[in-house]
């Protein structure tokens, strides 16, 4: 028999899986991984698979064991129902066994890392509001927060590695990649495998300001919703450059089931986003971060700006897209 390896980690009702575990039901009653949770990806003999959503990369597809290129089963968890609060703290807890928190200061990150209870990391240009937003949140929940600056020069640097391996080449993509490689750049360089992000909050419970004036709230999040998976590979194929990896609690079964069950007419109205979400963390931390409204990713770390200014001095004055295209024609030797 090949030997068995497994990436990431496997859950059961609730409770963690050690390797051996694994591999005995894997190897002896098969059928049983249907309820695998967790994020994985698992190989043996001719065989591998892949946790429900497919957040851990891997061969083969999301959500099902496969031997000799056939299914043997779907992997598909059916958690005992729960609140979303519950499903949010189980979801974390799962993952804070080890790790590094990415936190950005939102909701969103301040709530995972308000549960995890780990060390945290923010990154940004010297003087971004990430980054003073990251260490005020960080002071208000009591937890220890590593500030990195990047530098222009090294977002530079970056951009070839970056543009190689994310699937989708467009500007917003790149800007949130370029910022996630620096997250596990740090990360892998102090020897943390795993990120704990909070990644999937704003597409689950409608976070952009668009969705204020959406004219169809449930087709949008629903479309939102199914792009996570394309999200999930850009991000882990950066996490990779840094021999790392996201974890995702949001994306984690029993909160996306939570998650959709409510109405989004419950989840943007008067204004507001991320009603659920805020809810629950106004219940974990003090109201100004719960209730805090935060820029992208790309635009709060000072990244878009950076990107901008290298696109007009590459002589792209009016198309990013274009600059992005030209790194990429690079990488294939063009």
């Amino acid at each position: 028999m090949a030997s068995f390896t497994c990436t990431g980690w496997v859950e059961l009702d609730g409770r963690k899986l050690a390797p051996a575990e694994i591999e005995t039901i894997c190897t002896t009653t098969p059928e049983k991984a249907k309820n695998f949770g967790g994020e994985f990806s698992l190989s043996f003999d001719t065989c591998h698979a892949r946790d429900h959503f497919g957040i851990m990369p891997g061969p083969g597809p999301k959500g099902a064991l496969v031997c000799h290129d056939k299914i043997i089963t779907a992997i598909d968890p059916d958690p005992a129902p729960c609140t979303l609060e519950e499903a949010i703290i189980a979801a974390v807890k799962l993952r804070s066994d080890e790790g590094v928190v990415a936190l950005s200061g939102g909701v969103d990150s301040s709530l995972v890392a308000a549960l995890a209870g780990r060390e945290c990391v923010a990154v940004g240009l010297e003087g971004s509001h990430d980054l003073a937003q990251a260490e005020h949140a960080a002071e208000l929940l009591n937890l220890s927060c590593t500030i990195v600056v990047i530098e222009p020069e090294e977002i530079e640097e970056a951009l070839p590695k970056v543009i190689k391996v994310i699937p989708k080449k467009d500007p917003v993509n790149t800007g949130i990649a370029v910022t996630q490689y620096f997250i596990s750049k740090w990360a892998g360089a102090k020897g943390y495998r795993r990120i704990i992000a909070g990644q999937g909050a704003d597409e689950l419970f409608g976070g952009y300001a668009r969705y204020l004036s959406s004219q169809n709230l449930e087709d949008d999040l629903a479309r939102d919703v199914a792009g996570l998976e394309l999200q999930a590979q850009r991000d882990q194929a950066v996490a990779g450059l840094n021999g790392t990896y996201l974890s995702m609690p949001y994306m984690d079964v029993r909160v996306v089931r939570a998650a959709r069950a409510i109405p989004a007419a419950e989840k943007v109205r008067d204004g507001r986003r991320k009603i659920p979400l805020r809810e629950v963390a106004a219940r974990h931390m003090p109201e100004e971060l719960a209730g805090y409204g935060k820029k992208a990713m790309q635009y709060g770390s000072g990244v878009w700006g950076v990107l901008q200014k290298l696109a007009r001095n590459n002589g792209y004055k009016t198309s990013m897209q274009d600059y992005i295209d030209q790194i990429g024609r690079g990488n294939h030797g063009q």
